[in-house]
């Protein structure tokens, strides 16, 4: 685990003594519930009150301004009246306090005005080399230390091995609420508010670096410097895991293009592809990422994806079995030992296979003396108790007799403790065990599989980002230098592609039917033409594309059919002629693209390709440059990719040309960051070992 993070932030994590701004003898302020938490968390360093009125406050002086109260003093709360702050900010700046947390609102997120109060804020900080977090946030708590320095109320978190990083303060308080109610606890809290200074980023090593803290949660609304994120959050997720939930991801506002890449890209692409090389979790709900990480905290990853089911009722069981194979997970086959020492234990007309159904009658005893069959099969990685409200026995006394055998394994156990008031006693026997449990079969099952995920990023070899050979980076860059910002036109494209590599389907343009005849004839017919402008980046919707042009009359015919068509369509375009193109009547089609990223840099794109690419939606998206491990993810995801093994009548394609064609194209949106978008589509691909062609290229510059 990396524990070099900046030392700056030490006084956020490792304070020797607070100071409170804005302290409050009144019981309805916040600065009153603030200095109450610090005091009742029993933190162990020094605590000073300050407020102008002077007093004491649970036995504490409270001093008229911050230069009178003693040393140490290395942490600010601010909880004072926004317009107060920077004046508060300055005299803590001389001082020589070096870390503030700005609870108080009315800063950016209230317009103009608070926006400018928070830019004085930070000049400040940054005057006196100061870290501020927030403004607008609870502040921060750690239940180990302990410290509690939020003014939430109480009762605060249990403690627990669980972080939770949040954008939000109310989600703060509702998680530590929920949490409590839920029987986990919670290690550090952070409320990062406006992020004047320090952001999401900043905190995830020195949290991480915490002894007690098994798996970090975040709640993100938007990431500060993706880059930096994906980079410090890949070296923390190899030693802890990281679960995130991304808010916002059907907000409008996506940017306006017209390439399909472009348009396919939207902000939830780019954090997939950034959480997927980080090595991130992504949950879709709150109580998602929090089932996952009371699973990841307390169960050791499984070898495998085989999972046993335990259970008093085929109900229940058959759900399970459902919910397992929607999760990617597979039912395991007991071997003949597992099934004999089965039958010993359960009555004649229970079920020896997976799920194993005891009966209703099961006891305690059997569940226990079941359960210990079932892990010592070799075969199974993991196993799933489902528990309803035995009508023979208390669920209480199951949860007792299942506990010991729990703690003597290594292979993960989730329960489904089904039920409600009748279950409460178990409930309470495996929170305190700290043995995950969930109220349905689907929600264990969801926690096993993102176990089962656990291992397999464990297991992977990660690969650096491909650096590709060959490449003729001085050409594309004289290229570019003698470019417009705007769109490229085809030929220029077909040159910065084949520097890296890349080739193009063969294609002259022609001025005139005469001209576009003579190329058909030279490059050898059946030919396509394609519209050449500019202007024009869809050529097919403005009538602007003909195919399998098989002889000259047809080629004189569609020339001037393209002509009349674009300019009916869009007088105002500049037409540079047509293209034709040699046709390639074998092979299958797919589209690859590239963009820039405004908080993740460049990415590339690959998917099923032609003019439905949009409706068809088969695409994935990485970070680039990508590594070949990467993009072979990207083709195993999609069927575009998976159709390249060869599928009915398709013969196998050119499957690692088309990987290398990525790599080199993620290369070339990393090293030349001023071309925003560049699309493939189609890229043919011929089969296996006869290489791919650019059929159609569009891209833009900026």
């Amino acid at each position: 685990m990396p524990n070099s993070y900046d030392n700056s932030l030490n006084p956020f994590f490792a304070p020797q003594g607070i100071a409170v701004v804005g302290a409050s003898q009144n019981p309805t302020k916040l600065g009153y519930g603030l200095a109450r938490n610090l005091i009742q968390s029993n933190f162990q360093g020094a605590v000073h009150f300050i407020n102008p009125k002077g007093g004491h406050l649970f036995g504490n002086p409270i001093y008229c301004n911050i230069a009178d109260a003693p040393a140490p003093i290395d942490l600010a709360m601010i909880l004072i009246p926004a317009s107060a702050v920077p004046r508060a900010l300055r005299d803590c700046g001389e001082r020589g306090i070096r870390a503030a947390i700005i609870a108080s609102g009315g800063f950016r997120e209230t317009g103009k005005y608070g926006a400018e109060l928070e830019s004085e804020c930070l000049k400040i900080a940054e005057h006196f080399n100061m870290r501020l977090l927030g403004p607008n946030c609870i502040g921060l708590l750690d239940t180990h230390l302990p410290l509690d320095a939020t003014f939430l109320p109480p009762p605060g978190p249990l403690p627990g091995e669980v972080a939770f990083i949040s954008h939000s303060g109310a989600i703060c308080a509702a998680v530590i609420d929920w949490a409590r109610g839920q029987g986990f606890g919670l290690s550090r809290l952070v409320s990062l508010g406006n992020q004047v200074d320090v952001n999401e980023t900043d905190v995830l090593a020195p949290v991480a670096a915490d002894r007690f803290t098994r798996v970090l949660t975040l709640y993100l609304e938007a990431v500060s410097d993706g880059r930096k994120f994906v980079s410090i959050a890949r070296q923390l997720t190899r030693q802890k895991p990281i679960i995130a939930i991304k808010v916002g991801r059907y907000a409008g506002g996506q940017r306006a293009v017209e390439s399909h890449t472009g348009a396919m890209a939207g902000q939830e692409s780019a954090f997939n592809a950034a959480f997927r090389r980080a090595g991130v979790i992504r949950a879709d709900t709150s109580e998602e990422m929090f089932d996952w990480a009371r699973a990841l905290a307390w169960c050791k990853p499984p070898n495998g994806r085989a999972i046993a089911v335990l259970t008093n009722a085929g109900g229940p069981g058959v759900t399970a079995a459902d919910a397992i194979e929607a999760y990617q997970l597979r039912l395991t086959s007991f071997s003949n030992h597992t099934r004999h020492s089965l039958r010993d234990i359960l009555p004649a007309a229970a079920s020896l296979h997976n799920p194993v159904d005891m009966l209703a009658t099961a006891s305690p005893e059997q569940y226990a003396r079941c359960l210990a069959v079932l892990l010592d099969d070799a075969g199974v990685d993991a196993v799933m108790v489902i528990l309803p409200p035995p009508p023979m026995h208390t669920a209480g006394a199951v949860a007792k007799a299942l506990i010991p055998v729990i703690h003597d394994t290594n292979k993960p156990v989730i329960i489904a403790l089904m039920g409600e008031k009748l279950i409460q006693e178990a409930v309470e026997h495996f929170r305190a065990a700290q043995i995950p449990e969930y109220r349905f079969p689907e929600r264990a099952a969801s926690a096993l599989a993102v176990l089962a995920e656990r291992t397999e990023y464990l297991q992977l070899d990660l690969d650096p980002p491909a650096e590709c050979c060959q490449v003729e980076r001085e050409r594309v860059a004289a290229l570019l230098a003698e470019s417009q910002p705007g769109a490229l036109e085809t030929t220029m494209l077909a040159k910065i592609l084949g520097a890296y590599g890349i080739t193009a389907a063969p294609s002259e343009l022609a001025t005139s039917p005469e001209s576009a005849i003579q190329q058909a004839g030279l490059l050898g017919f059946p030919v396509a033409l394609k519209i050449a402008s500019p202007d024009i980046l869809h050529k097919s919707d403005i009538g602007g594309v003909l195919l399998n042009l098989k002889n000259s009359q047809a080629v004189a015919e569609g020339y001037e059919k393209i002509m009349a068509n674009a300019k009916r369509a869009r007088p105002e375009a500049s037409l540079r002629g047509i293209h034709v193109q040699k046709m390639l009547n074998h092979g299958q089609e797919i589209i690859i693209g590239a963009l820039q990223d405004p908080q993740f840099g460049p990415m590339v794109m690959f998917g099923s390709g032609g003019v439905e690419v949009e409706k068809l939606g088969d695409v994935a998206f990485a970070l680039a440059p990508v590594s070949r491990q990467e993009v072979s993810y990207l083709l195993d995801k999609t069927w575009a990719g998976k159709r390249l093994y060869g599928y009915r009548h398709l013969p196998p394609a050119d499957r690692e040309t088309v990987l290398d064609v990525i790599l080199r194209l993620g290369q070339l949106a990393a090293d030349f960051p001023q071309i925003m978008e560049i699309e493939i589509n189609p890229l043919q691909v011929m089969p296996k070992n006869e290489g791919v062609f650019a059929i159609d290229v569009r891209g833009s510059l900026q």
